[in-house]
């Protein structure tokens, strides 16, 4: 098996296309190679703790409503390419995800990784949920298997805060500077929301196939 480290943020909504169109290619490549682990990025790592009204936020950063509404037309004809129904305005919040890595990291020790991080996207972009919130977080891996009062113990703690800080520190010294950003084997970086096509050869030419 080949590793395949992955660089996300769920409210990152190219890390939902870039997801989504990776999943395409594994699903059309059954035998593909790769182990994959998901790593912590914050887009946004000085937001506030409660969050921000996300419409405010994003006119406020591209400079008006007409530019917003501009990007958001652009997103959804990409995600629609991806086979990806996205609304842009559906989440009515961009939370401080910090909790919500803390999540993914957990989810790994419990070999439900992929699952969790599946389930977040969904949240955030197809039901607008707040996936800064605690109870959110806890229904969330709840749902996916893990035990929803330890997450809600864990959620009020400190636990493993910092070593995500630190781990999203290290991405960024070594290089990554966005997301979604692909590493494979530990030595090719692949940076984007790439096409399946993409990936199809990539997996090809890993398997040694024609």
């Amino acid at each position: 098996m080949i590793r395949l480290d992955i660089f996300i943020d769920p409210v990152c909504p190219w890390c939902h296309v870039g997801k989504a169109n990776l999943d395409r290619a594994l699903a059309d490549h059954p035998g593909h190679p790769f182990t994959i682990l998901w790593h912590p990025f914050q887009l946004n790592p000085d937001m506030p703790e409660g969050g921000v009204d996300k419409r405010a936020y994003l006119e406020d950063k591209f400079g008006g409503k007409g530019r917003v509404d501009a990007v958001h037309e652009k997103l959804r004809e990409t995600a629609r390419k991806a086979g990806v129904e996205m609304d842009p305005d559906r989440p009515k919040r961009i939370p401080n995800t910090l909790d919500a890595h803390r999540l993914i990291h957990w989810a790994g020790v419990e070999g439900r990784q992929t699952e969790v991080v599946n389930a977040l996207f969904h949240a955030y972009w197809d039901e607008g949920r707040d996936i800064g919130d605690p109870q959110v977080l806890a229904d969330i891996g709840a749902a996916e298997g893990m035990d929803r009062d330890a997450l809600l113990r864990l959620l009020a703690s400190d636990a493993d805060a910092d070593d995500l800080r630190a781990r999203d520190e290290d991405a960024r010294r070594k290089g990554v500077t966005a997301v979604p950003t692909f590493v494979i084997a530990q030595k090719y970086v692949v940076s984007g929301a790439q096409p399946p096509e993409l990936w199809g050869d990539v997996i090809k030419e890993l398997s040694g196939q024609s």
